[in-house]
């Protein structure tokens, strides 16, 4: 007869959260695995470079609000356009809020620059880089927690603490513990481990719970910067996490059950769940890759563009917006930046007349330009973004009410 594990009165050894990796059903997350990358590679063959460096800041605007929205702390993404041109609330709590959202941003540009590997990404000094990243971006008011301590930038907590209904290791062991997942989580299995590997290593570390606050944040930023070779920062875990939440904090709760039995691993904790744990986060890469390359399917996106185009005329009777000018814009979407002079002569237009089309697309963020005589280059305003890329970042579209 198998006999239930007792749980641990308290968590001071490694040992207690075995098993770091999944060990069985590894087909199937190996199938879907190779799914993501084969998507992913399309993906960032996909438009222009230009368009697709546009994309990328969208997602990244996205991280930022998904992320800190799952921690309850998220600001209309209006507010983290403002932020962005550093043009703060008069309101205390919603300045406070874009303070947070600008340094996710900034943190996760910084981080993406220092990336080396997958498996350096997964790596404990990494995730103290993240947080460090983070915080140190914020005034010591905004680095308070709700008792009122101060969290230190990439320092590890010197208390022990209670999340819920869970008990993270004791504060003395957390080092412990970290050096055993380096152990684990830097030895990568091939192509077909990357992506569970990097879903056993979010678990483990928010697990360990290893600073005083910010560990959703911290470990979403390592999860986003080691899916980064596959994804091309091109789409985002977070906003699956986050449209899911209920059911990402379920899943994250369940695989820190204990074992359930000897048919349940050798570890203290639950194999079964742990595979669950995996497998959803895979799936959740698979749908977001998905959605994002129906976003840029070529012919869709003429399409939108053309009928973005149509909208602005018809329903704000702007001139400039025109149909001589969809053909050049579809153009610049898919081929790359051209020249003003090119941009011009492909509407058809009078030089005065295809002159006052670019300024009006310049400033209404549709096309963007290094410099007064730089090449055009596609981009994406949030306030297109309902029609351009529908469903990819709603509440952009909605009004700002804080």
């Amino acid at each position: 007869m198998s006999v239930k594990p007792t749980p641990v009165a308290a968590y001071d050894q490694p040992h207690q959260f075995e098993p770091l990796l999944p060990t069985q059903g590894l087909a199937e997350l190996g199938e879907a695995t190779r799914r993501v990358f084969e998507k992913s590679a399309a993906l960032k063959a996909a438009a222009s470079p230009e368009a697709r460096t546009a994309l990328r800041e969208i997602v990244r605007s996205m991280n930022s609000y998904y992320s800190n929205g799952i921690e309850g702390q998220a600001t209309h993404p209006a507010n983290i356009e403002r932020a962005l041109r550093h043009d703060f609330s008069e309101k205390p709590d919603v300045a406070r809020r874009q303070r947070v959202a600008l340094a996710h941003i900034e943190a996760e540009r910084d981080l993406e620059q220092s990336l080396t590997t997958e498996a350096a990404a997964l790596g404990s000094a990494f995730l103290c880089q993240a947080h460090k990243s983070l915080y140190s971006r914020l005034p010591t008011e905004d680095r308070l927690t709700e008792d009122g301590r101060r969290v230190e930038p990439g320092a590890l907590r010197v208390h022990d603490v209670a999340v819920g209904r869970h008990q993270p290791p004791a504060w003395q062991s957390v080092p412990r513990f970290l050096a055993r997942m380096d152990e684990v989580y830097s030895q990568l299995r091939g192509v077909d481990a990357v992506i569970y590997t990097i879903a056993a290593a979010h678990h483990r570390m928010a697990w360990t719970h290893p600073f005083e606050d910010g560990n959703g944040r911290a470990v979403r930023l390592q999860t986003h910067c080691a899916l980064l070779p596959i994804s091309g920062g091109l789409w985002s875990v977070n906003r699956g996490l986050a449209r899911q939440r209920e059911r990402y904090h379920e899943l994250l709760d369940s695989a820190d059950s204990p074992r359930q039995g000897d048919l349940d691993g050798r570890g203290n904790l639950s194999q079964k769940m742990l595979w669950e744990w995996c497998r959803y986060f895979v799936g959740l890469c698979e749908d977001q890759v998905n959605f994002m390359g129906s976003m840029l399917d070529l012919p869709q996106l003429k399409n939108r563009l053309r009928a973005y185009v149509m909208v602005e005329s018809a329903t704000k009777g702007i001139t400039e917006y025109r149909e001589e000018a969809v053909l050049p814009l579809q153009t610049v979407a898919v081929s790359g930046a051209m020249s003003r002079g090119d941009f011009i002569r492909m509407t058809g237009l009078g030089e005065r007349t295809g002159r006052k089309v670019v300024s009006r697309f310049l400033s209404d963020g549709l096309l963007k330009s290094e410099g007064h005589r730089g090449e055009l280059s596609i981009a994406f305003p949030m306030s297109a973004l309902n029609i351009l890329l529908p469903n990819l970042y709603p509440e952009a579209s909605t009004i700002a009410l804080d």
